[in-house]
């Protein structure tokens, strides 16, 4: 460690052009490589190339070129998703995903320009850094909708069966827990200088320590059993109607109870139920369901296979009309009963840009620019986080797909569930997606202290506990089923409670701290 200020001084001498090289660096801390080492020394050289900067431009530009390369390799995986549409070239995807990180790196370089003007003292300007790492991205998670995926402090999340640090989570949230790796990259800086510094070394090896602890939390036990289905379905299958009925038997088999009269919850993924499944919708839309034009029929269908005393949750898509016209679509988890009728559904709030909607489709729409997913109609949001009493079945919370990812905004802080179910496509997120888009719930789980059941098309399916451990799972592209018993939820973490303000106010915590050392240094 004595040699990393060596190597970080002769790094410095071209910072520019080694700031993308060095964020993509950082972002090899994310699944599936997890290489959280990296992230810390990369954020460290950061640091260090923010306090030496020459001037406030060069300082936002060197926060900005790292970040560029940073979001580019985290990112990479929504070049993917262009391969499975044909209204537009593959290749757009990687201009895409370059356009969308000269957009995000803005955020990074504000938190740099920021930092900058503590650069008189190294640890205010590591205070300051910290502190202005959690509002960068808690802007970030909501501005123009917001990008929430792989907030930096995600490096610091545990392997399936472990937690690092995220267990701060409880209490700062994700924002905060990016703060904290900002800091915890600050204290390389010093170690080896002098006896300050390997009190600092020491101390580090202490925070670090949880990061390579695993297994020692027993599983919880619940009482609610469950049925958690992955059928496999390949991405460009999802929209074929040839391929519904292969679809459904296939749900159907693995879906099948074991024993006469089991009482579970049944779960299937987003896409899970290809057939519109309400009446009262234009004949023309229901050509090509495999019912004849029959939701009735459809839904009683899908009940018969549950079978008596369970429930089934499942992903479909409702239709919004006005008049005779359909004005848009909702994504949407449907209950349905084992006697086909409907009990209750919750619509997506937070949808996907170019994914489920096209934003200013009048003006893009003419250049040739189309949604990534099959179909015309635009997707429409639903209210927010909501809470489905199902009696027996416990008190299900609900967030599709993407929506896991926007930390504090997952669950109904009035109306408490006892879980969050999240159905999800993770089938056009390529192979660096998934596993991130796991360990995004798995954060979610820790923050609100609720278990997440995650049930998807082909990977990965899991079963988190309200710890953030996996209790279950079934890898990519592997057809299957889990069975288990719902895993309790805690008692409200501070975070549930206060959301995120707590990371707001340990960013202000963390400023005033640094303002405090620069002015006794002016004594």
């Amino acid at each position: 460690m004595a040699a990393l200020s060596r190597i970080a001084e002769r790094l410095l001498a071209r910072p520019l052009l080694l700031a993308p090289v060095l964020g993509a660096v950082a972002a090899l801390g994310f699944e599936p490589l997890h290489l959280w080492p990296l992230t810390l020394l990369s954020v460290a050289w950061l640091t260090v190339a923010t306090a030496t900067a020459q001037s406030r431009f060069r300082a936002f530009l060197t926060g900005w070129l790292w970040a560029v390369g940073h979001f580019c390799t985290g990112s990479f995986w929504i070049a993917t998703s262009f391969t499975y549409q044909a209204e537009m070239p593959a290749s757009l995807g990687f201009l895409g995903v370059f356009l969308l990180s000269l957009y995000l790196a803005v955020y990074p370089g504000l938190a740099a320009l920021a930092a900058w003007h503590a650069r008189r003292r190294p640890l205010a300007l590591v205070l300051a850094f910290a502190a202005a790492w959690i509002v960068s991205e808690w802007l970030r998670s909501w501005v123009f909708t917001g990008f929430a995926w792989n907030p930096l402090g995600i490096a610091l999340l545990g392997p399936f069966d472990g937690q690092g640090l995220a267990p701060l989570a409880k209490v700062i949230g994700t924002y905060g827990l990016s703060g904290v790796l900002v800091l915890v990259s600050g204290l390389l800086l010093g170690i080896g200088r002098n006896r300050r510094g390997l009190m600092a070394g020491l101390a580090l090896l202490v925070v670090l320590a949880p990061m390579l602890l695993t297994g020692l939390i027993p599983p919880p036990q619940g009482k609610m059993r469950y049925t958690l289905i992955q059928p496999n379905i390949a991405q460009q299958d999802i929209a074929n109607p040839d391929a519904y009925e292969d679809q459904f038997q296939r749900l159907a088999k693995l879906s099948l109870p074991r024993t006469r009269g089991d009482e579970r919850l049944v779960l299937w993924p987003e896409s899970g139920v290809p057939d519109y499944l309400r009446e009262g919708y234009p004949a023309y839309f229901y050509q090509e369901s495999t019912y004849a034009g029959d939701p009735a029929m459809a839904r009683r269908r899908i009940g018969g296979v549950i079978g008596p005393g369970s429930l089934l949750l499942t992903g479909a898509v409702d239709l919004d009309m006005q008049g005779d016209a359909i004005i848009g679509a909702r994504n949407v988890v449907t209950a349905i009963a084992p006697d086909g009728a409907l009990r209750g559904s919750y619509a997506k709030a937070h949808l996907v840009p170019y994914g489920e909607y096209l934003p200013m489709r009048g003006l893009l729409e003419p250049l040739g620019l189309s949604r990534l997913v099959a179909g015309s109609l635009d997707f429409l949001p639903g209210p927010g986080p909501r809470t489905l009493d199902f009696g027996p079945y416990g008190k299900a919370g609900f967030q599709v797909c993407y929506e896991i990812v926007f930390s504090g905004q997952v669950a109904d802080r009035a109306n408490r569930p006892d879980y969050i179910f999240n159905p999800s496509n993770d089938g056009w997120f390529g192979a660096r997606g998934p596993p991130q888009h796991l360990a995004q719930a798995r954060l979610r789980a820790i923050e609100e202290g609720l278990p997440v059941l995650r049930s998807t098309t082909n990977g990965i399916s899991a079963v988190i506990d309200a710890d953030g451990i996996v209790r279950q799972h079934l890898p990519r592209f592997v057809a299957g089923r889990l069975d288990g018993k719902v895993p309790p939820a805690h008692a409200p973490t501070l975070f549930a409670r206060f959301g995120n303000m707590l990371p707001l106010l340990l960013a202000a915590i963390l400023l005033g701290l640094s303002a405090l050392v620069l002015s006794r240094a002016r004594r």
